[in-house]
């Protein structure tokens, strides 16, 4: 298990609505911690799915985006608390985005764009089961074709 972990969001429309998708991955196994979908960019979204990895570990380092939403005082904050360092990712950083730029392709393009949501809890109870598939059974070259679960949990 690695000491770091990123927290990004993503933008999605189900037809007329509008919802945002958080997840934290660890950095190193690429497996996704908490998500959470909300309608609105509320700190409160944010300190949920943060309390509930903090309840599973303690990392030493934190890395954020330069969203508004990632810096949230009260966000900030619960990470200072508990001694972890935050590290913002530089603007058009390729390389600090990619492992959750990939999740999100893999979202997108092997989940959303093949299904489509015709509902928020359609889309809560698709998105589920994908990274539960993304976690426990898509397998990651660059990791010896192990999953995250495989390497996080081992």
């Amino acid at each position: 298990m690695t000491e770091q972990r990123l927290c990004y969001i993503l933008f999605k429309q189900v037809l007329t609505m509008v919802f945002y998708l958080v997840a934290i991955l660890d950095w190193f196994s690429r497996y996704v911690l908490p998500w959470e979908q909300s309608h609105s960019l509320d700190v409160l979204f944010f300190l949920s799915d943060l309390e509930r990895v903090l309840t599973q570990s303690i990392p030493l380092i934190f890395n954020n985006d330069q969203g508004r939403q990632c810096s949230f005082e009260a966000f900030t904050a619960r990470l200072e608390v508990s001694n972890i360092a935050i590290r913002w990712n530089g603007r058009g950083s390729y390389y600090e985005n990619i492992l959750i730029e990939r999740c999100w392709h893999g979202v997108k393009y092997e989940e959303e764009y093949l299904n489509g949501y015709d509902s928020m809890n359609t889309a809560q109870r698709r998105l589920r089961d994908y990274f539960n598939f993304y976690n426990r059974e898509r397998s990651h070259q660059l990791m010896g074709y192990r999953t995250p679960y495989e390497v996080y949990f081992h």
